[in-house]
């Protein structure tokens, strides 16, 4: 019995040095594992994306790349490679932008669009700068950068551009160019 215990209590023994100098440091990998990854959820090439809204398309987005950071805790979308949106107005007309770069912070609806960015609407009317920050909840454009407008009544450069999507109401910084006024025809005479 005792050579049976000893033998029992050696196979023992021998199993748990075994597995003692069997384990590795794994605190390395478990570092690793626990870092907040950066890495995107998902990349996509070609892409064309169609936003629509009571059954009616609002716009049409295509790129190159997107790529979508949407698993973080601040979550976004990057546009890489450029990007055109056609979107569309009440009336149905169609107009476009387009940036050599874009991304769209998911919460808070912002779009930044940078790089050759232009914005060309349906009665010829056309705006081009480096940077336009597009507030997609209230429809609102800006920039502190350069930019050039033009339409039928407009044609100036200035520093500055705060306005609603429509150039109806807007504040610019310094203006250059010309602006054409028409006034009423004075009937006193």
């Amino acid at each position: 019995m005792n050579q049976f215990l000893s033998n029992n209590l050696l196979s023992v023994m021998i199993l748990i040095i075994t597995l003692i100098l069997s384990c590795e440091d794994n605190a390395d990998a478990l570092k690793e594992l626990s870092i907040v990854r950066q890495d995107p959820l998902a990349t996509a090439h070609n892409i064309r994306m169609i936003y629509t809204d009571s059954m009616k398309i609002k716009a049409i987005l295509t790129a190159p790349k997107h790529v979508d950071f949407t698993n973080l805790s601040f979550r976004y979308a990057e546009f890489p490679e450029g990007l055109k949106v056609v979107f569309f107005d009440t009336a149905g007309n169609e107009n476009e932008v387009l940036a050599d770069y874009g991304i769209l912070y998911d919460e808070t609806k912002l779009i930044d669009l940078r790089g050759n960015v232009q914005l060309k609407s349906y009665d010829g009317s056309l705006l081009n700068t480096e940077q336009l920050f597009w507030d997609a909840q209230t429809e609102w454009l800006f920039t502190e950068k350069p930019f050039k407008f033009k339409d039928k009544d407009y044609d100036f450069d200035a520093l500055r551009l705060d306005t609603n999507k429509d150039f109806t109401k807007f504040q610019t910084g310094n203006l250059i160019g010309t602006i054409t006024v028409s006034e009423p025809l004075d009937t006193l005479q």
